[in-house]
């Protein structure tokens, strides 16, 4: 859909020149983004590659592994149901911790990973459920789901293929919000564009992203205990 809308909004500014007589305004302006998004790009490739090795260090020297078992309790906390030592967890607190200094492109592998580790468990769980129901000597049909479309096993829930988890969500979620500390992405920018100050965004950065944190948080408990 996003491929459509820049392609139409490109269409537009094309015609709109074309019909104005300003094509050669609009060529000279298609060049000169040209030349602003390579340099961009080359700015951006040297920032990451500097805190991406920085956090490839830390991940070899035990750093991260340290801060990721750190943030246990916090993840326990945000995922009551997850079980204890699972992968997924350390997916989780890698993600986070990469959204933390600002690594979105560092993130994205550790929460593809911690999702992929998630729909595991589902499937774990999945099994489980129909073990127990055939202990118990009953089958599953359609009309022994609840309207949630999920299969009861005691406290344990295994949701259908296809369904986002609690867990899912709430990770998704919480992914999104993404508290950080040091937001490297919109400091490369403004040094870019040519700031005096490319680093007096991160107070607000913080206090931005605490508060869209902390309303997740909130959001994600009381969703949580709805459902």
């Amino acid at each position: 859909m996003l491929n459509y809308m820049w392609a139409f909004m490109i269409l537009v500014g094309i015609l709109w020149g074309a019909f104005h007589g300003t094509m050669s305004q609009v060529t000279q302006g298609a060049l000169d983004s040209a030349k602003e998004a390579v340099s961009l790009c080359i700015t951006m490739l040297g920032v990451m590659a500097l805190w991406t090795g920085i956090l490839e260090i830390g991940q070899r020297a035990g750093l991260i592994e340290q801060i990721a078992k750190k943030m246990k309790p916090i993840i326990k906390f945000l995922f009551p149901n997850l079980p204890e030592g699972h992968p997924a967890g350390d997916a989780m607190a890698t993600n986070m911790i990469a959204n933390m200094l600002g690594l979105g492109w560092a993130a994205t592998p550790a929460g593809l990973s911690a999702m992929k580790e998630l729909e595991n468990l589902e499937e774990e769980r999945r099994e489980e459920n129909v073990k127990e129901e055939q202990r118990l000597g009953s089958r599953i049909g359609s009309d022994r789901q609840n309207r949630k479309g999920e299969i009861t096993k005691g406290s344990l829930r295994a949701v259908q293929r296809g369904v986002a988890s609690n867990e899912m969500c709430t990770f998704l979620i919480i992914n999104i919000s993404s508290l950080q500390l040091i937001p490297v992405n919109m400091i490369a920018y403004r040094s870019q564009y040519g700031s005096g100050n490319p680093a007096a965004v991160v107070g607000p950065a913080i206090v931005a992203t605490a508060v869209s944190t902390l309303a997740a948080v909130v959001f994600c408990k009381i969703m949580d205990r709805k459902y």
